[in-house]
């Protein structure tokens, strides 16, 4: 998508485009997290919202039940702009919010707080 394609160049120019992984769906990245025997941990993870299959909540609800991910930073980045939806991010785990269309500069500055914190 174009929002993959800006998020990768945004994030090579702060140098963290190194091991960018992309999954199509929710349950995709979730079957991942599943199997991965040698716990590939991201340093980061982004998620949309609205993806098929599971959506970034579930994603991001799925992920913090397991012990090695407490503490990895979950953005969501997405269309939605509701206080709803951000309260549901918060309590699922997220980490950050973005919502689209991405600025960049506003991207690298959320980015950089998050591996920061």
């Amino acid at each position: 998508t174009v929002a993959a394609i800006l998020i990768e160049k945004v994030l090579s120019k702060i140098n963290l485009d190194s091991d960018i992984m992309k999954f199509s769906n929710g349950a995709e990245f979730v079957n991942w997290v599943e199997t991965d025997k040698q716990r590939n941990i991201p340093d980061l993870i982004i998620t949309d919202i609205n993806m098929p299959k599971k959506t970034g909540i579930e994603v991001i609800e799925e992920l913090r039940k397991k012990s090695f991910y407490l503490k990895t930073p979950l953005m969501i980045l997405t269309t939605e702009r509701t206080e709803k939806m951000k309260e549901m991010g918060r309590k699922a785990g997220a980490t950050g919010w973005i919502t689209k269309p991405i600025n960049p500069n506003q991207f690298i500055k959320a980015v950089n707080t998050v591996l920061k914190n």
